[in-house]
């Protein structure tokens, strides 16, 4: 069933209205954990010669920043939340955007990259196709999208108070490649663990012109 502006609005004000509840111990519990295996994901994928443009979508309190930044690159963060925003640029010094993810403004071929770290499965699925269409729009030609979200049987709804849209591998790439991307890659995380094990999804995508 098609969900209304309404509650779309309501989708929206619940989930940041958590984040920004709880940002300060969202920084903490986050602080440590490893996401070397996506960044280099994105980073290999990316062609032409570094420095890179890098939008981190859903950056929430700037860890991701601090390292594409340490690598030398050039970030750029966004999230909906504005205590993590306010978060992210304090840490990271970086750059960085308040905006609703259904409200998005970007600018056309700006990035090299954009790194979407367990952010993209908040945005409802009807909500999807428009959503990854401006992320292809913001991506200069032959960049690459990364994406990891916690996998699931292509169902949505309210998790406490965060609201989630879980897919299966099928369902995902077809989203990607209906909005103009390509599959370079795709694995589960953590690495190393069982199939059940492994709760997230990653995959790496560039934008086809």
């Amino acid at each position: 069933m098609k969900q209304t502006p309404i509650e779309l609005e309501q989708i929206t004000a619940t989930t940041l209205g958590h984040y920004n509840a709880v940002a300060e111990s969202f920084r903490e519990g986050t602080r440590d954990h490893d996401v070397s295996q996506n960044i280099d994901a994105l980073l290999r994928h990316i062609q032409g010669e570094a420095p890179f443009d890098i939008l981190d979508f859903g950056c929430g309190p700037g860890r991701d920043l601090q390292t594409f930044t340490r690598m030398g690159h050039k970030a750029v963060g966004l999230d909906g939340s504005e205590k993590l925003a306010q978060l992210a640029r304090e840490d990271s010094g970086c750059e960085v955007w308040q905006q609703d993810f259904l409200k998005l403004d970007l600018p056309a071929e700006r990035f090299d990259g954009v790194f979407a770290n367990a952010a993209l499965f908040h945005v409802p699925r009807q909500e999807l196709p428009r959503v990854l269409k401006q992320l292809w729009g913001a991506l200069k030609p032959g960049g690459v999208l990364f994406s990891s979200n916690p996998r699931g049987e292509n169902q949505e709804g309210w998790n406490g108070p965060r609201y989630g849209s879980y897919h299966d591998l099928a369902a995902w790439q077809q989203l990607l490649i209906e909005a103009g991307f390509v599959e370079l890659e795709h694995y589960y995380r953590p690495a190393g663990l069982p199939r059940e094990q492994q709760p997230w999804l990653a995959s790496v995508w560039r934008k086809c012109q």
